[in-house]
């Protein structure tokens, strides 16, 4: 059963995801001597982006990705590298590595990830796993080789490239950050969906494992 964390305001639900998120990677970091985190763009996750970013972790140890990403030049004003280093990179976590999806042979290695922070849209897509979008089926089958594939989403002006389903159930925690009415109807909504392309979010839902969301209104 998915587990939903709630706080009163979104600043609180930025900094409670942003210690639980701290302490998976210093966990990782103790055991193996490194961490790989997956992180999203857009709006919804720049709070939480920048507490985490100023946690007292071994940075350096740390490798970073993304969810997804818009095919656009790092600098362009719709890049959610750079939210990135805006946010998180802002901070002591300028020390970590990042890794970019087009590089597929670094992305590999990533493999685990050790934890994963997703967004929700309200219609139900995840990382760049949009219903309808043109190369669906092959992200979202565990038979998928890429780590990471470039499709087009219906109404988006870029093409994406975003990380897919064996790269994301694999994770070894998983998280998805949602704010407000809308998106927690939408959250409701999936559960009775009759397919995971209608509603990608299930991916990371279902399972014997399931990701928790962090809720605030």
């Amino acid at each position: 059963m998915t587990r939903i964390v709630e706080a009163q305001d979104r600043g609180a639900l930025a900094r409670l995801l942003a210690g639980e998120v701290a302490a998976v990677l210093e966990g990782a970091i103790g055991d193996t001597g490194c961490a790989v985190l997956a992180v999203p763009g857009g709006t919804t996750p720049a709070a939480f982006l920048s507490a985490l970013g100023g946690h007292a972790l071994d940075w350096g140890a740390v490798a970073v990705t993304l969810s997804d990403e818009r095919c656009v030049p790092a600098d362009h004003p719709r890049s959610n590298r750079r939210l990135l280093d805006e946010t998180l990179f802002a901070g002591p976590a300028r020390a970590a590595r990042f890794v970019a999806l087009d590089d597929a042979q670094a992305l590999s290695t990533l493999q685990p990830l050790d934890a994963c922070v997703l967004g929700m849209g309200e219609d139900l897509h995840i990382a760049s796993l949009f219903p309808g979008a043109d190369r669906l089926g092959e992200a979202l089958s565990e038979e998928c080789g890429a780590p990471a594939l470039r499709l087009r989403a219906p109404g988006a002006p870029e093409e994406r490239i975003t990380l897919t389903a064996p790269v994301l159930t694999g994770a070894g925690r998983c998280f998805v950050l949602i704010h407000g009415a809308e998106k927690r109807a939408a959250l409701d909504r999936a559960r009775t969906a009759a397919d995971t392309a209608d509603a990608p979010v299930r991916l990371v839902l279902d399972g014997p494992d399931p990701a928790t969301v962090y809720w605030a209104p």
